[in-house]
Parts: C-alpha cells; sequence; structure tokens
C-alpha cells in the first residue's frame, strides 16, 4: 500500500490536515489565557504530533524522510519538542534488501554485478532516503564505495511532491505560516534542489566541482569519483576510511583535538558563504567525516545549494558587520536579501542586532536576569509580528545548511565562540579581495554609511534597478499564475480523490472511515472552490 500513489497522497494531507485543525483549535482555545500549564499541553501536542510524523516518514519513506531531515534542523521556526522527536531520522531510514538493490546495479551496468565489481559486502554501511551505499572492491583493486539508488524512489518522491503542493497550498491559505514565507517559491526550490538528488550524475559534477575547489586545502578530502562505471542511479567513489565528525570516541581515541576541527570547520563553511558558486546544503554529521589524522572528509553533494554573486555580496555585508559592528551593514544585508522590505524599521532593527551580538559577545545571557531575557526576547517576537520581516524562499536550504552546521559545531564544541573564530578569515578574506575590487565600488561603500541621502538618491547611485523590478514583477506574475493554475489543478484532482473514497466508505462498516473520507471530501470541494475564487480574482 506504501507505494500506492492514492494511498500515499490521502496518508500525506490527512495528516498535514488533522495538524492544521488541531494547531488552530488549540490556538483559539487558548487565545490570551497562555500560562505554564498552557505551554506544557502545547509542547505535549507538538509532541505527539512529530511522533506520528516520525511514524509515518518511517512508513512510506520518499520525500516525508528528507523532509523530516529538513525540519528537524529548523530551531529557527520548529518547536524544540518537534525537533527532539525527529532528530533521530537521518540515522534510522531502513536499508531495502540486497537482491532489490543488486538488480539495480545489473539494470544500470548492463550486466552482472561481477562485470564491474571483483567483490561487494552485501549489507550497506549507510542507508537513506533516496539510496544506500556498499563497500566494493574494483577488478584493478581499488577499494570503492557504490552508492545505489532505492528502487522506484523517483515516481515516489514525484507522488509525494504532489502530495506537499498540496499540503503547502493548505498552509498557504489556513495557517500563519503561509503569511511568513513565499510557500510557492519554497517549493520550487525543494522540487529543483531535492529533484536533483534523484539523478546521481549532478552529484559527481558537483563531487568533481568540489574536489577542485578545495584542491588547495591540504587538510580537506573529497573523495574521487568514477565516471565510466557512474550512471543516473549508481555512483562509484573512492572508499575513505574514517568516522563520523561528532563521533566523540573516534576523536578521543586518535587525540584529535575538538576546537581545533570546530575552527577548520568554520573556515572551511565560511568560504562556501564569502564565495559565490554552489555550497553543500546538507552539512550533517553523516556528511562530513574525520580520518585518523584529522583530515577532514566531506562526501555526499546530493543536496547543493547556489549562492549567486549578488546574494553573496549581501552575506559578506551582513557577516562584516556584525564582526565590525557595523550594523547599518547588517541591516543593509538584511534588506538586500529580501529578509527586509523598504519601510521596515531599520533604527529598530539595528537596536535589537546590536543588542543580541553584544549579549553573546560578553556570554551575558548566562548573566542577565530573567526580566532582562523575557524583554529581549518579547522584543524580538514583536518585531517579527510587527516588522515586514520574511524569510525568502530561497534562503531555506541555506538557512537548513546553516543552522545544521552549527548545531554540529556545538556538538564538537559546547563552548565554542563563533564570533572569535569567524572573525579571523572573515578579515583575511577582505584582505585578500579588496584589491580586486572597483576602486568606485569602495568609495561607495565607504560614504553610504555617512550620508543621509533619501532613498530614491541612494538607489541612483547604484545600477538602475527599475527595469530588472519591472522584469522581476512579470516574472512574478507569471510564476503566481502558474501556482494558482496549479493550485486549482491540484484541488480538483484531491476532489476526484476522495470522491470515491468517500463513496467506498458507506459501503464499510466503520465510522471512523466514513466520517474522516467524507470531511476530506468536503475539505477538498472547499479548496476547489477557493482555488476558482482565486484564480478569477488574479484574473481581474
Amino acid at each position: 500500500m506504501a507505494n500506492i500513489a492514492f494511498f500515499r497522497i490521502i496518508a500525506i494531507v490527512k495528516m498535514a490536515a488533522v495538524f492544521f485543525i488541531q494547531l488552530t483549535w488549540f490556538e483559539r482555545r487558548h487565545r490570551g489565557s497562555w500560562t505554564d500549564e498552557t505551554n506544557q499541553k502545547w509542547e505535549a501536542l507538538v509532541r505527539k504530533q512529530a511522533a506520528e510524523y516520525r511514524r509515518t516518514a518511517l512508513r512510506l519513506e520518499g520525500l516525508l524522510i528528507k523532509l523530516g531531515q529538513f525540519l528537524s534542523t529548523r530551531a529557527d521556526v520548529m518547536p524544540k519538542a518537534f525537533l527532539e522527536e525527529l532528530e533521530g531520522l537521518i540515522d534510522r531510514v531502513p536499508a531495502v534488501p540486497w537482491e532489490s538493490a543488486k538488480a539495480v546495479m545489473e539494470a544500470e551496468w548492463n550486466g552482472p554485478v561481477e562485470s564491474i565489481l571483483a567483490r561487494i559486502d552485501q549489507t550497506p554501511v549507510a542507508s537513506a532516503s533516496i539510496g544506500q551505499v556498499y563497500r566494493a572492491w574494483l577488478h584493478s583493486g581499488e577499494e570503492v564505495a557504490v552508492k545505489v539508488q532505492r528502487p522506484n524512489i523517483d515516481r515516489i518522491v514525484s507522488v509525494d511532491f504532489k502530495a506537499v503542493r498540496i499540503v503547502m497550498n493548505l498552509a498557504n491559505r489556513f495557517t500563519k505560516f503561509g503569511r511568513q514565507t513565499d510557500l510557492p517559491a519554497l517549493y520550487r526550490e525543494m522540487t529543483s534542489i531535492i529533484g536533483a538528488e534523484l539523478d546521481f550524475r549532478s552529484e559527481l559534477a558537483n563531487g568533481r566541482y568540489f574536489k577542485d575547489r578545495y584542491e588547495g586545502f591540504p587538510d580537506v578530502d573529497i573523495p574521487a569519483y568514477y565516471k565510466d562505471v557512474s550512471t543516473k542511479r549508481l555512483l562509484v567513489m573512492d572508499w575513505i576510511e574514517g568516522a563520523r565528525i561528532t563521533d566523540l570516541a573516534f576523536l578521543d581515541r586518535n587525540g584529535l583535538d575538538r576546537h581545533d576541527l570546530a575552527e577548520r570547520l568554520t573556515v572551511m563553511f565560511l568560504e562556501q558563504l564569502l564565495q559565490e558558486g554552489k555550497f553543500h546544503a546538507d552539512p550533517h554529521p553523516g556528511n562530513i567525516m574525520v580520518k585518523a589524522d584529522g583530515t577532514i572528509v566531506l562526501i555526499d553533494f546530493g543536496m547543493i545549494g547556489m549562492l549567486p554573486a549578488s546574494d553573496a555580496v549581501h552575506i559578506r555585508s551582513i557577516i562584516e558587520g556584525i564582526l565590525t559592528e557595523n550594523y547599518d551593514s547588517v541591516v543593509s544585508g538584511l534588506e538586500g536579501l529580501q529578509f527586509l522590505l523598504p519601510h521596515a524599521d531599520k533604527e529598530r532593527m539595528k537596536r535589537v542586532i546590536r543588542t543580541m551580538v553584544d549579549a553573546y559577545t560578553s556570554q551575558s545571557f548566562t548573566q542577565m536576569d530573567d526580566l532582562a531575557v523575557q524583554q529581549l526576547l518579547e522584543e524580538i517576537q514583536q518585531i517579527v509580528k510587527q516588522e515586514p520581516v520574511q524569510l525568502p524562499a530561497g534562503f531555506a536550504f541555506l538557512g537548513r545548511a546553516v543552522s545544521t552546521f552549527i548545531g554540529l559545531l556545538h556538538i564538537l564544541d559546547p563552548d565554542i565562540d563563533l564570533m572569535k573564530v569567524g572573525r579571523q578569515p572573515v578579515m583575511d578574506w577582505i584582505g585578500k579581495n579588496a584589491g580586486s575590487s572597483k576602486p568606485q565600488d569602495f568609495l561607495l561603500q565607504a560614504l553610504r554609511p555617512l550620508l543621509s541621502l533619501p532613498q530614491k538618491l541612494s538607489a541612483a547611485l547604484d545600477e538602475p534597478a527599475k527595469w530588472r523590478e519591472q522584469q522581476d514583477g512579470h516574472r512574478q506574475r507569471a510564476e503566481q499564475e502558474r501556482y494558482v493554475l496549479k493550485s486549482r489543478r491540484d484541488s480538483l484532482t484531491l476532489v476526484a480523490l476522495t470522491g470515491p473514497a468517500a463513496i467506498v466508505s458507506f459501503f464499510a462498516d466503520q465510522a471512523a472511515f466514513q466520517y474522516g473520507s467524507v470531511a476530506l471530501l468536503a475539505g477538498s470541494l472547499l479548496l476547489y472552490w477557493r482555488s476558482v475564487r482565486a484564480h478569477k480574482r488574479f484574473l481581474q
């Protein structure tokens, strides 16, 4: 049943709909009376939902595993109880039987496994949502890792994406989250990045890209890939002996300094943020290894994000501003990345950012009294609610990568000072690259903090943006129209799926099935009606 498209879509949409109803009902029931007891009930509800999600993900596998791993790292938007329940999804994906994996190999190689491999261990060393890895030896003697795609995973993920699109449509219309981020754009990025993982040829190209990029890093290693025997569903690379970067027992046995490892990882990751180009979008502990001599090994380049040159400039502005205490630069960078809209209260943002950075650098969070901490957190919450602050969809995976990476650093070194560790690499980068910039760029950057020019005059100093904004507006309108039409089509599909289920339910002697099917049908009809109205409003 888990591989049947109809069953998967109904199971995923039903789970999400139940979650939305439970959360909405809880918030309305306790509006204006939030106490410690209410908070405990809230955490219990969230934990229960996370446990249900984990069980469903392990039963259905496919895209739900990836989404669970994604959500488990988003401490910025997900409750702690939810994170604790989902954090084990990275390591708990069940492996497919050897015969199934062998069939994929022989289909891709157009012959028996023995024609390519001299020997292979039939027990996988790792199993993930997209594929699993085996240890093997080529006839030429090289020891290799063979990554095999799970059977039918492309069809399963395609079905799951349809279900997720329906869920996002529901969230966009009926939840607060839909008003805080651009869900259609987030969906497009999900399909682009996760969809690319289904073609191992993309991962091969990414792996070779990063191997060339880190060629000058003596303490970083990336496996070599065997292009001639790699295909869309098979990937063959060098076997590298090592342990997970978070295997603290391994680090202690080999006398490796955790703080030194954390510092080297920070420099390596900052290199990806400071330079435009590709970045590793999935840096969880399973994808970062360490050798006995302390060499850091990066693997699994299936999920890769792209950092455009324009965004890299704004990110550098934020990082440099924080490290040099230039908060005008920080706010300017946030606005450039579209985290802030032009009419946001920039002075208020600067005040809160400065307070947060000062509290972190002085380690005064632990020294501040409860009232001061509460006032600071309340002001941050008010900014998110009142100011035009948003999470651009294009940064969902970058945010995931950063939050995952910071969590990894704190496992290695709980007392790490990220400001202190990151300051010198950034300053070195500024000194190294200052000479390559145009003089007028540096003059303009130096004058901006000193001048209080009107926004229109300041914009005139930059490249003309009106034409680009007009083109962006046309593209956004076209994308919105496509999304409205997709929503209408999806809702009609949902009606077609839930209608027969509701009819069948009347012949079943199960009240819960009858009520649930009728409720889903009613919800899908309402969704279709709303999508028709939305399409009419768009055309007007």
